[in-house]
């Protein structure tokens, strides 16, 4: 079996890690485009064709399901996406777990890029999902930019004026961009309170997104099969033998990289076929 991913830039490593974990058998192929982003600035029109280019690249390994592992990559090309593939592969989108947060209540709170928070799109899933609940949209201007380069201290920074603008008795956080789930642990010591009555709940996507796409491919998690995996790294279409720098600095990327390396990347760099 082999899963497919597909971001602009690392965002795509939560979910990644998280189909590693649930199927340590599974190849995997995650697919960026350092040459293409930041996507977030581009037209939907431009993120769309970005997005598509990055697709056809990941299904040219003819993977059993693909991953959007981007917000913003399934708001606006999703639907692209699953025309020029579906059904022959099932395609999977990232959207931030608002209705789970929902259902526990309220109040909670969403993390997201400023570009999303308060967009049309992240109102329309409140509306959708959290009618009623009390909600507070909390913008995070440069985590993700910072996380892609692995600044720890913009990663810090950024943070902690997340965690100034969510109010105290919120006990649920949204991380509505697949970025942040890669410092889950920094956000959840930002917002910790020792003396709160009920404990800080975190929700990322990740997870979910990793369980939807084995079942759309026809398989069960099997955490305990053995490990032997192999991972493919595309970077803007381009076989690399590695993953990039910044992503080796988080604990997903690191998991990944432990994989076998790639058989093609191999067999064309030594002047040989694949077998």
């Amino acid at each position: 079996m082999k899963i497919a991913l597909m971001d602009s830039g690392i965002g795509l490593l939560a979910a990644a890690a998280a189909v590693h974990r649930l199927r340590p058998d599974a190849d995997l192929v995650v697919a960026s485009d350092p040459d293409g982003m930041p996507w977030g600035p581009r037209t939907p029109a431009d993120i769309t064709e970005h997005a598509l280019a990055v697709a056809r690249a990941a299904v040219a390994h003819k993977p059993d399901a693909l991953i959007i592992g981007c917000n913003t990559a399934t708001v606006h090309a999703l639907d692209a996406i699953r025309a020029e593939l579906e059904p022959q592969i099932p395609v999977i989108g990232t959207v931030p777990a608002i209705k789970p947060a929902a259902a526990g209540g309220g109040p909670f709170a969403i993390w997201a890029t400023p570009a999303t928070t308060g967009s049309p799109y992240q109102r329309g899933l409140i509306r959708d999902f959290a009618a009623g609940v009390e909600v507070t949209e909390v913008p995070c201007p440069g985590l993700a930019d910072a996380l892609e380069i692995a600044d720890e201290e913009g990663i810090d920074r950024a943070v902690a004026a997340a965690a100034a603008l969510t109010p105290s008795d919120v006990r649920t956080v949204v991380l509505g961009c697949t970025h942040y789930e890669l410092v889950e642990d920094r956000i959840r010591a930002a917002l910790e309170q020792p003396d709160a009555a009920t404990p800080l709940v975190l929700l990322g996507s990740a997870e979910a997104v990793a369980a939807q796409a084995l079942r759309r491919a026809g398989a069960e998690p099997a955490p305990a099969a053995d490990p032997s995996s192999h991972l493919t790294v595309l970077l803007s279409g381009r076989l690399s033998s590695t993953l990039t720098a910044p992503a080796l600095a988080y604990a997903e990327g690191r998991l990944l990289a432990a994989m076998t390396a790639d058989r093609e990347y191999a067999a064309v760099h030594e002047g040989n076929p694949p077998g």
